[in-house]
């Protein structure tokens, strides 16, 4: 059985509460969350880091040295703060040790290249993905000849949320981003993606709600498809395959371009109905 060390800014948040026991029981017992460490405690009222290891059987460590010494393999969570991950990676990605890191997995382009140049440096497998990457929905979409993507989904924070449309449209369409523009409206946003072969891609996301929807045109055919399968299950048996064997499942090339345009598309926040340049 293999142990993995949790790391996180604070604990008891919806990823750090679910992972330990879904990859405890989709490995059959092969890999158990064995292992904590949080920076701080919840900021939100919620359980201690103390707490939470009581909560759920998890052994916890003083120091981010002490859960990368003792742990075989490593998660680094922090899903909602994407600005802490290359404080939070620095060690684990110089242990050699299967390191995952949560989704979003940084800030933008330039922070993810310097996270992915430790890994590459200390030859530690490393990888990030959103888990609407593992759609069966999604997967079943013909990649060939698309022409353009318009994606819908839920988006109560457009920093924390954006990364599950940008994700799904950027496996489509396997080109650079030349710029992207933000469009405000009451209770949803708009983003639009020109890539630099000419090709067009649009993502929005409201603020009550939506089910996270593709519609896309392609040379053989338009198609629409909703991820309503349990895409969380699917993305979890691939983490337990990448943590037992190190098989990186994104390449860290298309991580760094979805950050790069992520990274774009919240300085296009700030400048609405404006084109921004990647």
């Amino acid at each position: 059985m293999k142990k993995i060390g949790f790391i996180d800014f604070y604990l008891d948040e919806w990823h750090a509460n679910n992972y330990p026991a879904w990859i405890q029981e989709a490995s059959g017992g092969e890999l158990e969350g064995a292992y904590a460490y949080a920076v701080i405690d919840s900021p939100k009222g919620g359980l201690s880091t103390d707490g939470w290891c009581k909560k759920y059987g998890i052994t916890r460590c003083y120091s981010m040295e002490e859960v990368v010494e003792k742990s075989d393999c490593l998660i680094v969570l922090s899903p909602d703060n994407a600005e802490m991950h290359e404080g939070l990676c620095q060690l684990p990605l110089r242990s050699g040790k299967p390191t995952y890191v949560d989704k979003t997995f940084a800030p933008d382009g330039d922070t993810a290249r310097r996270i992915f140049a430790v890994a590459e440096g200390y030859g530690t497998p490393c990888y990030s993905s959103s888990a609407l990457r593992y759609a069966a929905e999604y997967r079943d979409i013909c990649r060939y000849g698309v022409t353009a993507v318009t994606s819908v989904g839920p988006s109560s924070s457009f920093e924390t949320y954006c990364i599950h449309q940008l994700e799904p449209i950027m496996m489509l369409i396997d080109s650079p981003v030349e710029k992207v523009m933000y469009i405000p409206a009451e209770r949803s946003h708009t983003v639009l993606l020109s890539f630099a072969d000419g090709r067009q891609a649009s993502m929005t996301g409201f603020l009550d709600g939506a089910v996270f929807t593709l519609n896309v045109a392609a040379e053989g055919g338009n198609s629409s498809a909703s991820a309503k399968s349990d895409f969380f299950h699917e993305f979890i048996l691939e983490l337990c395959d990448f943590l037992q064997t190190g098989e990186e499942k994104v390449s860290h090339e298309e991580t760094i371009r979805i950050m790069d345009v992520r990274g774009a598309a919240i300085r296009a926040e700030k400048t609405p109905f404006q084109w921004v340049s990647l």
